[in-house]
């Protein structure tokens, strides 16, 4: 909480020295004045705002590639941006700290209506994830690795374009209708690729169980080091779990995320000996720009062409 009251205090600041500079000038020194001031909680969504948003928008990227987004810090410059915001985007399902976390806490104490931020998993069933050790149950908020779910979360979005900015609504259904066509040419190749893995493979096997959505809506098993986030993930006693589940079920490849310490799947390569496979999958995030995984479109179709190499062979 005095981190969050630190960036208040340096916003107010920030927004001094923004008045004096002229707020309504972009990065690029054109004047965004015109264009819907969009917050959105990470990059993933941030992505969705630039194709379906287009030239009508303008989007802040509050959580960074590279960072908790259950535990951020707002940044003066995020504080800044949330205040001017015409509308604020997140995930919700508690990936952004839930009604009392981080995000909520940013927004009511820039003084924005809640009723600007629009959460873009209502239409989800949220799934849920238990450590039998502590009998600790939370949320699973990664159901964007679902394609399905990111076609639900297109179609919000471009609602929510539509009800704050009605004036551009024929822009928005069509951005959203070109990105919708592509984003359903993918989840048809998930259905086939996934649907010809051989049964004895249709176990993904990571380090974190963040692809409960996308598994269960394509009659795939699951299996991972640890299933809640606490400060002993991959424990001695998780690791001896998991390797006893991949001997008995013949796992065949193991799979590691691109934003998880590598070091425990490491040892449960080790000790089964069972290969983990060449290139990492993602999970919480796209990378950042320029990097090979830089947009939603490059991400679902980098994560089903590893899963189906890897349990295919």
């Amino acid at each position: 909480m005095k981190s969050f009251l630190k960036a208040i205090i340096l916003a107010s600041f920030a927004l001094v020295l923004l008045a004096a500079c002229g707020g309504n000038e972009a990065s690029d020194g054109s004047n965004s004045g015109d264009k819907l001031q969009v917050v959105s909680s990470f990059t993933i969504i941030t992505d969705m705002v630039r194709e379906v948003g287009g030239d009508k928008v303008e989007v802040h990227n509050l959580v960074p590639t590279g960072t908790d987004p259950h535990e951020y810090e707002p940044l003066p410059e995020d504080i800044k941006k949330s205040t001017d915001a015409d509308i604020l985007f997140y995930n919700g399902m508690n990936l952004e700290g839930g009604e009392d976390g981080w995000f909520f806490k940013m927004v009511d104490s820039v003084g924005q209506d809640r009723s600007k931020a629009y959460s873009l998993t209502e239409r989800v069933e949220p799934m849920y994830l238990r450590d039998e050790a502590t009998r600790e149950e939370e949320v699973n908020p990664h159901s964007f690795i679902d394609p399905v779910v990111g076609i639900y979360m297109v179609e919000d979005m471009r609602d929510a374009f539509i009800e704050v900015d009605p004036d551009n609504k024929e822009y928005y259904e069509e951005r959203a209708s070109n990105y919708l066509e592509r984003l359903h040419e993918i989840e048809i190749e998930y259905e086939e690729r996934l649907g010809a893995i051989p049964e004895e493979n249709r176990i993904l096997v990571t380090s974190e169980c963040a692809f409960q959505y996308m598994l269960d809506r394509y009659n795939m098993g699951e299996e991972c080091i640890w299933k809640v986030d606490t400060e002993e993930n991959g424990s001695p006693e998780q690791i001896k779990s998991l390797i006893s589940f991949i001997e008995e079920n013949n796992v065949p490849i193991l799979f590691l995320e691109s934003n998880v310490d590598p070091r425990p799947m490491e040892t449960v390569s080790k000790e089964s000996g069972v290969p983990i496979y060449e290139k990492p999958i993602y999970s919480d995030e796209i990378g950042n720009p320029g990097d090979e995984v830089d947009t939603y479109i490059k991400y679902l179709q980098y994560n089903i062409d590893v899963i189906s190499d890897g349990l295919s062979k």
